[in-house]
């Protein structure tokens, strides 16, 4: 293919144009999965203005929970900075799973063979005459 596509495409990374828009803006951080945060310039409220690039496709629910609340000024500085530490029971955060393998199906679901437990004898079915 040879074309350098981030020039190009959104989906998957920053385009050029956003690169270019980010010159002068302050690096916050990077989380665990590679996405770049950045803060610079302010909005007509004079609320700061905060970005991600995302490492890989551009899917919101890739932004681990204390990097989400800083994107959306529920605390003021980088996650390391503000937050308390993570605690041994605390999980990591997970991606959207929907519309992969790796999607909770329950059972009796068809993509798992649509197999469900046989009824109790507490069902009873609906007719029109009832």
């Amino acid at each position: 293919m040879g074309l350098p596509f981030p020039i190009f495409t959104w989906w998957n990374g920053a385009t050029f144009g956003t690169r270019m828009g980010l010159r002068g803006k302050t690096r916050v951080g990077e989380d665990s999965l590679g996405n770049l945060y950045f803060e610079g310039g302010r909005d007509p409220n004079g609320i700061p203005r905060r970005w991600v690039i995302y490492k890989g496709s551009n899917d919101a629910s890739r932004i681990p929970p204390e990097w989400f609340s800083w994107l959306h000024h529920q605390i003021e500085g980088a996650p390391d900075e503000s937050l308390p530490p993570v605690r041994a029971w605390q999980k990591p955060a997970e991606p959207n799973l929907t519309g992969t393998e790796l999607a909770y199906r329950p059972p009796g679901a068809l993509e798992k063979g649509a197999q469900r437990a046989r009824a109790t004898g507490d069902y009873e079915a609906w007719t029109p005459d009832a």
